[in-house]
């Protein structure tokens, strides 16, 4: 029931958005047959959901067909989903206000289509402008206890990448270019390379393996190398190309007199319980480092005696905004780490909003990043 219970905010705005749906529908379709048709869509969309609720929506997603048409598809359904609450607005005014003010309903008129309108603009622009604006992002995190010869040393950090139908090959290769620009001394992949078991890993990984960082690359594996079942694969053709992946695993390296603890650890599973026997992964007489896609690992990270802890996974909430003045973050219904740096304990998390997308190739005030992190005293 637990499981279940992480699930009821996304169930809520499901069911939010049939209603919807279903409301325009029968406001709509006065005919008999587009009545049906109607009708008909509605009760699919009510078995994917109940399926998805009760085994998963990401387990539902990977008995669909794949493939780029698939997740055209997909994006134009979720884009529906996010319209309807315009068009709603729009049918709801239109109906309610009354015939005999006709001044009173031209402007209820206007200023419905005007609200109405709003996100289709705000979608257009983050479809076709922010979601391809990959810009640099320079953070310092000062570590009063970091060793004299860790002081300035600068990570370069590519996730999320997501390379597919909404990522292009010329996109990444000018992000790898990107961070080679920082002149990194490591260089940093914290998963999600793409999206499902269709999209072009081997092209991926041969465009990663183009970072150029003097003490090498190393990465961890996120959620849907998971889900496309390629993990092996992409850990193998990664060292194949000089990529090394950590799966639940560290390497001490040494800069100076100062010794580096890099870990990192296959996606952890939302909802926890986090890190469960890797306590040993932390080494007493290094600076400790974890990679891990899923940032909700912190606490657990920060108990066990990791001074940071590099992430990605919610891409910044991909759509950030504020509706009414309340804000709007999707990934804040699954965690309180969305994006930039959290303290605990002495210990720092740094959440990038990584480079793809997923669902709808949207970024709304969440625009695409290539971050460096630079370590200092």
């Amino acid at each position: 029931m637990l499981a279940y219970a992480r699930h009821l905010p996304v169930l809520a705005l499901y069911l939010l958005v049939m209603g919807l749906h279903l409301w325009m529908w029968r406001a709509l379709s006065t005919q008999a047959r587009r009545r049906f048709v109607c009708h008909a869509a509605f009760l699919l969309a009510a078995v994917l959901l109940t399926a998805g609720f009760l085994l998963g929506f990401n387990t539902v997603i990977r008995m669909l067909p794949q493939g780029e048409w698939m997740a055209w598809v997909r994006a134009a359904a979720m884009t529906w989903s996010l319209a309807s609450f315009g068009l709603a607005l729009v049918l709801w005014m239109w109906r309610r206000t009354p015939a005999f003010r006709p001044s009173r309903r031209r402007i209820l008129r206007a200023a419905s289509v005007a609200a109405a309108s709003a996100p289709v603009f705000a979608g257009g622009f983050g479809a076709f402008v922010e979601r391809s604006a990959i810009r640099p992002r320079e953070l310092e995190l000062r570590f009063p206890e970091l060793p004299p010869d860790l002081d300035g040393l600068r990570l370069a950090q590519l996730t999320d990448i997501h390379l597919g139908p909404f990522l292009s090959e010329k996109e990444l290769a000018r992000a790898v270019a990107m961070a080679n620009d920082f002149q990194p001394h490591l260089g940093l992949v914290t998963g999600d390379l793409i999206s499902e078991r269709s999209d072009p890993l081997d092209a991926c990984l041969r465009l990663l393996s183009g970072l150029r960082a003097a003490a090498g690359i190393y990465g961890c594996l996120g959620n849907h190398e998971g889900y496309a079942g390629v993990e092996s694969y992409a850990a193998a053709e990664g060292r194949r190309l000089g990529i090394l992946f950590l799966r639940n695993q560290k390497r001490a390296l040494r800069f100076g007199a100062a010794t580096l603890n890099l870990a990192g650890v296959d996606y952890q599973k939302m909802g926890g319980p986090y890190l469960q026997g890797l306590d040993w992964l932390p080494s007493p007489d290094a600076f400790n480092l974890l990679l891990s896609h899923n940032p909700d690992v912190f606490p657990a990270a920060a108990r066990q005696g990791h001074q940071l802890v590099v992430a990605g996974h919610t891409h910044g909430g991909q759509i950030n905004l504020e509706v009414f003045g309340f804000p709007f973050n999707v990934a804040e219904l699954y965690t309180r780490f969305v994006y930039g740096v959290y303290r605990l304990s002495g210990a720092q998390l740094w959440v990038s909003r990584g480079l793809g997308t997923v669902g709808i190739p949207v970024r709304f005030g969440a625009p695409p990043e290539v971050a460096l992190i630079r370590l200092t005293r």
